[in-house]
């Protein structure tokens, strides 16, 4: 019989592997936004062109979701980090030899991507939902922000190799860095373990894809991971192109830029956190608000002179960066108990991969159109004000 202080300390190592795996996998995701000035300058590639294989990349992400969720319901997370960290190494290596526009496309749009997703929070998720009953909303934000360590570390990072070596040797170099996740994946459960249930409680309902769809609960999470990602990836993938554009040092804009991401860290601790407390709802519309105050930010940065005004989009865009996410899958958790939650949430969040594809190709394609990223950065505002109203209509009274 496992005790509970050693169940604790097991969830908590278990918790530990999750964010390091993630923290890889999502630094090298989104690693793109400085390989993208790359393909331009080689290439010779349109904004619109160059964000194409990020955009595909989180559509993809989000339509095999689904899948991943299912293989995680019936493999188990630690086959699926192994796999997934196999499919991301195979993307890079071969991204390094990479000579025209569709090549790029599907290696990081579809290899690397469905690789990721196999690292990622659909797989993750399910394990620390029963882990963590009931502290789900922080451990669940400790899961997420390793999402912001990730970017927070791409950026400065990915731009200090490129200078370096060139971004060819750049993605040889970062395939060898998916080897960690060999050891890491023993940090995970071979199958499902559900903790045992308190004597006198009556189990929580089981519910399976079918019974979940059929609530417009389902129907508005979906909703809020699309509006929340469209707002997001207006702004995020394109943020170190709007800084040099505007006159910015690149080295210099992307360590800014790094530095706000990894205010994601707390950020996404605290809000987590605070929705055990004072609600889900609560917690996701307080950063909604922040967010667009950062977004707004930048659009008042004229001239590469505005230091101030850089710093602060930066932080208020960055200490968000991804503060929705532990609440709304929290929220997921809450509403759909169960050992399809895997499923449950990988259908869900096909919102959050159309989103993200639609936010990030229409930022490029506007600034192809306008010149400018101004026009997104506003609709990214809307985007952001309109997921904060549809969040809280899941509001109990």
């Amino acid at each position: 019989m496992t005790l509970p202080a050693e169940r604790d300390r097991r969830a908590w190592f278990i918790l530990a592997g999750c964010f390091c795996a993630f923290t890889i996998t999502a630094s090298l995701m989104h690693a793109y936004t400085v390989f993208l000035l790359a393909f331009v300058a080689e290439f010779g590639w349109t904004r619109a062109q160059a964000s194409l294989a990020y955009s595909v990349g989180q559509v993809v992400g989000g339509l095999s979701s689904p899948l991943t969720g299912h293989l995680t319901d019936r493999l188990g997370s630690r086959r699926m980090v192994l796999l997934g960290g196999c499919l991301l190494a195979l993307g890079l290596a071969l991204s390094a030899q990479a000579q025209s526009l569709w090549q790029v496309v599907l290696l990081y749009g579809v290899v690397m991507t469905v690789g990721a997703n196999f690292v990622g929070m659909v797989v993750f998720v399910p394990v620390i939902a029963r882990l963590f009953t009931a502290r789900r909303g922080m451990a669940v934000s400790v899961l997420q922000s390793a999402n912001g360590a990730g970017r927070a570390v791409s950026a400065p990072a990915a731009q200090a190799l490129v200078d370096g070596i060139g971004w060819r040797h750049s993605y040889l170099l970062l395939a060898g860095i998916l080897a960690a996740l060999v050891p890491l994946a023993g940090f995970f459960p071979k199958e499902r373990q559900d903790p045992p249930a308190a004597a006198g409680t009556v189990p929580p309902r089981d519910w399976t894809l079918r019974e979940a769809a059929s609530t417009w609960r389902f129907w508005v999470l979906g909703l809020v991971y699309a509006l929340t990602s469209i707002g997001s990836f207006l702004v995020s993938l394109h943020q170190l192109a709007f800084a040099v554009g505007l006159g910015f040092d690149p080295l210099y804009a992307a360590g800014v830029l790094g530095i706000g991401a990894f205010l994601a860290l707390p950020g996404v601790i605290v809000t987590g956190t605070l929705s055990d407390h004072i609600g889900r709802e609560a917690a996701a519309v307080i950063t909604y608000g922040i967010s667009i105050i950062g977004v707004g930010f930048a659009l008042l940065i004229e001239d590469p002179s505005q230091h101030l005004l850089f710093w602060l989009h930066s932080a208020f865009f960055g200490i968000t960066w991804g503060a929705r996410g532990p609440a709304i899958t929290a929220k997921t958790a809450d509403l759909f108990p169960g050992p399809r939650l895997g499923t449950i949430l990988g259908v869900i969040t096909i919102g959050s991969g159309l989103g993200a594809g639609l936010g990030s190709w229409a930022a490029g394609l506007l600034y192809d159109v306008t010149g400018s990223y101004r026009t997104g950065f506003w609709l990214s505002m809307a985007s952001y004000a309109l997921g904060s109203v549809a969040f809280w209509s899941l509001r109990r009274r």
